[in-house]
């Protein structure tokens, strides 16, 4: 077998970036790694995102094994999701990409809008 080549154009390692590049993948991660986390209390907890996005998110997210899925018997039956050992290699991973979001989006912001008066004045 071939070592990964992410600059491949048929690596599967592309999956994996695909995964880790989705806003929403990245967001649910870094909540359920504080803890075992049910569905609503995701959707409440990040802006934005529908029930259905959130559905199809954690369902990929469980299929790459980087969280998983408990149905607890309850009435109505209670599911929690959690992180797996490999998700949470990942989490610790991508909470630095968001880390680094909050603290240089004024930064971003202001390059942004340099760039669009030039744009616009050109």
């Amino acid at each position: 077998m071939q070592a990964p080549n992410v600059y491949a154009s048929d690596c599967p390692t592309r999956l994996v970036l695909d995964r880790i590049a989705d806003k929403w993948a990245v967001l649910v991660l870094g909540l359920v790694a504080g803890g075992p986390v049910r569905f609503n209390q995701l959707r409440r907890r990040i802006g934005g995102l529908s029930q259905k996005m959130l559905s199809q998110t954690l369902k990929s997210l469980e299929r790459d094994g980087l969280v998983s899925r408990c149905a607890i018997a309850t009435v109505p039956v209670t599911v929690e999701y959690s992180i797996t050992p490999l998700g949470r290699t990942l989490a610790t991973t991508v909470d630095a990409l968001r880390v680094w979001a909050e603290a240089h989006i004024g930064e971003v912001q202001r390059a942004q809008n340099r760039y669009d008066r030039a744009a616009h004045n050109s």
